[in-house]
């Protein structure tokens, strides 16, 4: 996957958790479409849900990391053999 993709899908994953946790979006909505009965499970979806998406986030930052990282220290290396 490309890591720029992988950065996004991290991101947006996060936010929708964090506010499905934070606050009573989804339990309102459950609500009106006559799901309430599920409220009672959303901690063991939203919250591992939250720490996925956290670790694909960083996971996607340090491979950004890594390979800026990577580019130039081969970039300074060719500008000195005159490559």
């Amino acid at each position: 996957m490309d890591n720029r993709t992988l950065l996004k899908t991290g991101i947006t994953g996060s936010v929708i958790a964090a506010i499905c946790c934070a606050t009573p979006v989804l339990v309102i909505a459950l609500g009106v479409l006559g799901l309430s009965a599920w409220v009672g499970w959303l901690d063991y979806v939203l919250i591992p849900a939250l720490v996925v998406f956290v670790g694909i986030t960083i996971y996607a930052l340090r491979r950004r990391r890594a390979e800026a990282a990577c580019c130039a220290v081969g970039v300074g290396e060719n500008q000195k053999k005159g490559i």
